[in-house]
């Protein structure tokens, strides 16, 4: 058989396997509108806060004050001490604390450098940065308070008091992630990494040993076409839709999910022969979802991990081409320092095709009869 007869009799196989059809369409096309719904609302404010004032005097009083009128928090009480402050938070009726400690007023008129206690859970990446951001905005805001009284107590013009107090503007600009929030920060891999796992479902289950199995090239050329439509949906209008930054060449990411999408097919067609049953094939891929996650290095810094499992994990697809996309798409790398990763995806493609070769998948015969 020629191998347009082989693409022919592929189209006509995935066509008629609704299984497949749902998964690699309605799948990309479900996920792309889920996936970032509970992250569209990114703005926090009105945090509760929880205060223990242990200098109770006007300064101390001066800087909560400035601390509830922040927009990003809410005074909710006070607390007599700090384990009655901790079993709010343990209580979720407060997300922080405020500690000011005893001689805070004191150390304010002597000059001395002062300590104000912050603490919150981390683990609320939102609400933890909201805290942050208010709670250090009131901080400096009092002390600027407290800078330009002392210039102006020397007899400097109260504007010229102003000017001295900081002698230069702090304007911050965060690079990668304009936003601050899950959206642009979680998107850009976990829509990497929903390709991928749709895409070894699909190539999976068109593999699967029993009845007419068609040819590796044609399967494999064809689901690394459609899953290169895919990807502009996603990278393209998707990212548009949700204003995620991007910052990538569309045709360096083409070259760069074009060994991707290969090496992924390709596993996926493994994965179906060593697995011999459909249904097996789904259940492997969905457990193997949220490890590949953690071990992806975006959310679990690569430091973390045991060393041997991040060897083991640089073998699956996901960890290469989400390595290589991030730095190419939102932080605008050149393609020559995503070499090493679009290499890796090569080499991958590589070993799996020798390993289904060596299954007895032969190159030279584009089907079985």
């Amino acid at each position: 058989m020629t191998l347009w007869q082989a693409i022919r009799a592929e189209l006509a196989r995935l066509g008629a396997d609704k299984a497949v059809l749902l998964t690699v369409f309605g799948g990309v096309l479900f996920y792309s509108f889920l996936y970032p719904t509970p992250y569209l609302r990114q703005e926090v404010s009105q945090v509760p806060l929880v205060l223990v004032d242990q200098d109770g005097t006007q300064a101390s009083r001066r800087l909560a004050f400035m601390a509830d009128a922040s927009p990003k928090v809410r005074l909710a009480g006070r607390a007599a001490t700090l384990a009655e402050a901790q079993s709010w938070l343990d209580g979720e009726r407060a997300f922080g604390i405020l500690l000011i400690p005893d001689g805070f007023h004191r150390d304010l008129l002597l000059g001395r450098p002062v300590t104000v206690g912050i603490a919150a859970n981390n683990g609320y990446f939102l609400i933890y940065g909201a805290l942050a951001e208010g709670l250090v905005g009131a901080s400096a805001t009092l002390g600027a308070e407290i800078k330009v009284s002392r210039l102006s107590a020397t007899g400097l013009p109260l504007t010229a008091a102003s000017e001295r107090h900081s002698p230069f503007v702090l304007q911050a600009r965060p690079l990668f992630n304009p936003g601050q929030g899950y959206l642009g920060y979680v998107i850009p891999a976990v829509f990497l990494l929903i390709l991928h796992q749709t895409l070894l479902i699909g190539a999976g289950l068109l593999s699967v040993p029993g009845g007419r199995e068609g040819g590796l090239v044609a399967r494999v050329g064809i689901l690394t076409l459609v899953y290169l439509v895919l990807s502009l949906y996603y990278f393209g209008w998707s990212f548009e839709r949700y204003q995620v930054p991007r910052q990538g060449r569309p045709l360096e990411l083409l070259l760069f999910l074009l060994p991707f999408f290969i090496a992924t097919a390709l596993l996926g067609c493994l994965l179906g022969r060593l697995a011999r049953r459909r249904e097996r094939v789904t259940l492997l891929v969905l457990l193997s979802s949220l490890p590949l996650v953690f071990v992806a290095g975006f959310i679990w810094p690569v430091e973390a991990l045991p060393p041997w499992l991040d060897v083991l994990a640089q073998l699956a697809p996901s960890t290469q081409g989400i390595k290589g996309m991030l730095r190419l798409n939102q932080m605008g790398a050149d393609f020559a320092q995503v070499l090493p990763y679009w290499g890796g995806l090569w080499a991958q493609v590589a070993v799996l095709g020798g390993w289904l070769w060596a299954l007895g998948w032969r190159g030279r015969r584009l089907v079985e009869s």
